[in-house]
């Protein structure tokens, strides 16, 4: 031990017997940590990794030369005190949850504790305290449950005493049952994550005071009911994420002051009432996806679409909406994503506009009533690949060079002119009609069209080619 160590440990000595303080633990390398902290944190660890695990004598000194993984410490004073806590094999060194574990008490005397995070630490069924969350109160900052299984019961609502919380994240775990009205006190929350869940009930109307709230995602579990106007409320949200749930009714009004959001997915809901302008007001919007919403008969044709300029991501399938597809989206070009299949939609697809969008990388219009030709170029195929759908459209054909190419599978080709003369034959070839087994011979539709005015002798030699044609092809 170096001259300076002994000199500190001489001079803590002498003030612990001046004041008569409990003497604390110290380290080799002259860092005291009080017993009482560190006899805490070992039974702490105990209770999750097993009782085979002897922390005094593995890690005698855990905020100094020996640290234990998932363990920070901090001084507050001369003294270290554990600060961050994290629990379950988030690296590959760190410490393990045991098969049979428990919560101890002593977990909640860490009084400086501002992390705490459990990690595919609970595997078989379990509840949480409820009543000793209050300890933790002072500091805890962030509170972290992920991929617990055995996690049961209901979010204990003394979990909203925690009223310094900045980050609550309760992802993929097995809680259920209503949210905790006490949510509502955590309005310093930066971040609230509580998906993957079988949460029930209804979303609470209480978020008026989230002011700094930049992250809310209830996704995946069994919420219903309609979403609160209160939502308005939270002017510094970037992401909305309220999908796979039971939501219903109509989208509120005040969700077009969010204006700093930048992903809203609400998909696979029951909201109805048809594409609310106001979401389209939120300019900041990179990802917009309502698929699987029965929104309706909604023409899309009334919404401004080419104000929304930052959209990457648009997926709006499945939705029952009806009209034309608009040109405004020919005018995002960010867009990366557009989803429009699976609804009512007519008329027919833009698709010169539609392939100068320099970053769209995936096209879905399958499964609508459009029609007409598609007029993409090669390339765009090519680029596109599989990431291009447009079958399940009746009265669309694609435009193909020759009968050997076909680009979207499932979709007929369209009319083709061929031109002998000063005559014209357009021809149908149909890709759709299967082959009867009964008979090697396919099915074409000719029709003819005369263009010429110069007498009998002319229709009649144009007649008697068709037979020939007619007779070559049924050959």
């Amino acid at each position: 031990m170096s001259w300076i160590h002994s000199v500190l440990f001489l001079f803590l000595t002498f003030r612990w017997c001046v004041t008569g303080e409990s003497s604390p633990e110290v380290t080799d390398d002259g860092a005291p940590m009080e017993k009482t902290e560190q006899e805490a944190l070992y039974s702490a660890i105990q209770g999750f990794v097993g009782d085979s695990w002897n922390g005094s004598d593995l890690y005698p000194d855990p905020c100094g030369w020996t640290p234990i993984q998932g363990v920070s410490c901090d001084l507050y004073g001369d003294l270290w005190y554990v600060t961050d806590l994290t629990l379950g094999l988030v690296h590959e060194n760190s410490l393990s949850c045991g098969a049979s574990l428990k919560i101890k008490p002593q977990l909640f005397k860490l009084k400086h504790l501002k992390s705490l995070t459990f990690f595919n630490c609970f595997t078989s069924p379990i509840t949480i305290p409820k009543e000793d969350w209050i300890n933790l109160a002072s500091n805890l900052e962030s509170l972290e449950f992920r991929s617990n299984p055995g996690l049961i019961g209901e979010l204990p609502e003394t979990i909203g005493c925690l009223t310094k919380l900045k980050s609550l994240v309760v992802l993929e775990n097995g809680f259920n049952g209503k949210l905790p009205t006490s949510l509502c006190n955590l309005t310093r929350l930066k971040r609230l994550v509580l998906a993957g869940n079988l949460f029930t009930g209804t979303i609470p109307d209480c978020f008026n005071g989230f002011k700094d709230l930049l992250i809310l995602d209830m996704s995946r579990n069994l919420i219903s009911g309609t979403l609160p106007s209160s939502i308005g409320e939270m002017v510094s949200l970037l992401k909305l994420d309220l999908s796979n749930n039971h939501l219903e009714g109509k989208l509120p009004q005040e969700i077009g002051f969010l204006k700093n959001l930048t992903l809203l997915d609400l998909r696979n809901n029951i909201i109805s009432g048809g594409l609310f302008e106001n979401v389209v007001k939120i300019r900041s919007l990179t990802d917009l996806v309502l698929s699987g919403n029965p929104m309706g008969s909604d023409d899309m044709m009334g919404i401004k679409w080419e104000n929304m300029g930052n959209l990457v991501i648009l997926d709006l399938s499945k939705m029952g909406l009806s009209g034309e597809i608009p040109l405004g989206l020919t005018s995002l070009k960010r867009l990366r994503f557009l989803g429009l299949n699976d609804n009512n939609l007519t008329g027919t697809v833009p698709s010169r506009r539609l392939e100068t969008l320099p970053c769209l990388g995936a096209l879905y219009i399958n499964g609508n009533n459009l029609s007409g030709e598609l007029e993409f170029s090669r390339k765009f195929y090519e680029k596109m690949g599989t990431r291009f759908k447009a079958s399940k459209n009746p009265n669309l054909c694609q435009h193909v060079v020759s009968e050997a190419q076909q680009y979207v599978v499932g979709l007929k080709s369209c009319m083709m002119e061929k031109t002998e003369g000063s005559s014209v034959i357009k021809q149908t070839w149909s890709n759709l009609k299967e082959e009867d087994e009964s008979s090697s011979s396919m099915g074409v539709m000719v029709t003819r069209h005369v263009l010429l005015s110069n007498g009998f002798m002319w229709n009649l030699l144009l007649e008697l080619s068709l037979i020939l044609l007619l007779n070559l092809l049924v050959c």
